[in-house]
């Protein structure tokens, strides 16, 4: 039973911020524990498996926010979340438990480790965006985003910390401590209320006044709050009758569709997460140097990545929105692509050159894409369709960071590394491509005003502005 006083807010965002601390953590902890795995289980020369163990998270995830979205609405948002903080414990023990050689178990482990980290990243932005007023609401997205790389960055750092633990017992600590922060989150979320949104869809109004009570400060803006809450809830029922997979194709919505789940692929496909899950490996490819040696080199990539995360809270709304992404999107795939080239024209040049270029392409990356991505989604998608053409662009950028955790190893495998890299290099510049000529600019234009851009552009034929 909850206590008749208010909630702090920061407490909330606390814990909202520890989720995705949590959620970064269990992405990036694969790539320290990868080189001690390969070592123990003799994996150097099965890229396969390789390539399965890392990506089977990214699999998970594909299902955990689909299921977890449908679940919250009968079950509620903090329930569901404390169920996923339970699924992240038992997810976490089971890596770290893993039978020797176990391959398939650790997949399996994995995929429900992943599971927990699809349905934290559906569940954890849509309790806090509900909890907080209104003027908080536009932050949130450059926050988590900056707490999801926190939490990476901490599992660069802790595996750093046990790499000189004797192999067998470095991997499985370095998986198995994913379960630490699972606990935090589970036990935190136990004093924290239910959403009010979901209390007044489900016709406890009386709970979500009490709820409201906690974390508004007045009866004025409590009430208020409650009635747009049931406004919105009521148009989001009528149009969701109305919604089906075939309306986001129809000529009304194709356009601003294609453009939304376009960004949301073409964000993983550029190949931001093979350095983020290989870089050891990478660097090992690059000098020879066991890969065990190498953990610095995720840590450097994850202060950039905080880093970027933090300029872009200061540079979002200074900017439009395709400027970024297209100034952004040219320079990662120059850095790229220019390495293979430099390859070919001078064979003998440092071998470490590849790797320099790569932490130019995390530092564009870590505030143009990554998080903007999800800005614009948020943003382009009309009412009608928004619950379906979100759901549809995340699940493509899961299926996205799934094919190239599993992909990269195979790749590397039969091919040079820089030519690799040229590969997501031309797929970063059909990116910019994408956005110079598919995508509206959102910044600063009602949801209204980019719904009717989307109209003009699909249905009447029209060459519509869509912005610098």
């Amino acid at each position: 039973m909850l206590n008749e006083k208010k909630i702090s807010s920061r407490f909330i965002y606390f814990f909202g911020a520890f989720a995705g601390i949590l959620f970064g953590y269990d992405i990036g902890v694969m790539t320290g524990a990868l080189p001690f795995l390969q070592h123990d289980w003799n994996l150097e020369n099965s890229a396969g498996a390789i390539g399965w163990i890392t990506s089977s998270v990214m699999l998970g995830a594909i299902f955990g926010g689909f299921l977890a979205g449908k679940l919250s609405d009968r079950l509620g948002r903090r329930k569901m979340i404390l169920i996923s903080a339970v699924i992240f414990v038992v997810g976490s023990i089971l890596s770290g438990i893993a039978p020797h050689n176990g391959i398939l178990f650790l997949v399996v482990a994995r995929i429900l480790l992943g599971l927990a980290v699809g349905a934290a990243s559906a569940l954890v932005p849509a309790y806090m965006s509900e909890m907080a007023p209104a003027r908080l609401r536009g932050r949130l997205s450059g926050i988590n985003q900056t707490m999801i790389v926190s939490g990476m960055l901490l599992s660069y750092i802790v595996d750093y910390l046990l790499k000189d633990l004797p192999v067998t017992m470095a991997w499985r600590l370095m998986l198995g401590m994913a379960a630490v922060p699972a606990l935090i989150l589970y036990f935190g979320m136990l004093r924290l209320p239910e959403s009010p949104r979901f209390l007044i869809k489900n016709n406890k109004l009386d709970e979500a006044r009490k709820v409201l009570g906690y974390i508004r400060s007045n009866k004025k803006e409590i009430d208020s709050e409650i009635i747009q809450i049931q406004e919105t809830a009521r148009e989001e029922k009528k149009v969701n009758q109305k919604v089906s997979w075939g309306t986001l194709l129809s000529n009304k919505y194709r356009y601003l569709v294609i453009a939304g789940v376009g960004v949301a692929a073409f964000q993983q496909f550029q190949g931001a997460n093979a350095i983020f899950y290989y870089i050891p490996l990478i660097v090992e490819n690059a000098t020879g140097h066991a890969a065990s040696s190498a953990l610095m080199w995720p840590i450097i990539q994850g202060v950039i990545l905080v880093l970027g995360s933090l300029l872009f809270l200061v540079i979002a709304d200074k900017f439009n929105r395709r400027t970024l992404l297209t100034v952004g999107g040219t320079i990662m795939g120059l850095s790229f692509i220019l390495p293979a080239i430099l390859n070919l024209l001078l064979p003998n040049a440092n071998s470490m050159m590849v790797v320099v270029f790569l932490s130019i392409y995390v530092a564009l990356y870590s505030f143009t894409w990554a998080p903007l991505t999800w800005v614009i989604v948020g943003e382009i998608f009309p009412l009608a369709i928004r619950g379906s053409a979100s759901g549809l662009a995340s699940s493509f950028n899961w299926i996205g960071s799934f094919l190239v955790g599993l992909l990269f190893p195979i790749m590397t495998a039969s091919m040079a590394q820089e030519a690799v890299f040229a590969i997501f290099g031309v797929i970063c510049l059909l990116g910019v491509l994408f956005i110079r000529t598919r995508v509206p600019e959102t910044r600063g234009r009602s949801l209204e005003e980019i719904e009717k851009v989307g109209e003009d552009r699909q249905v009447n034929g029209k060459s519509a502005e869509i912005g610098l």
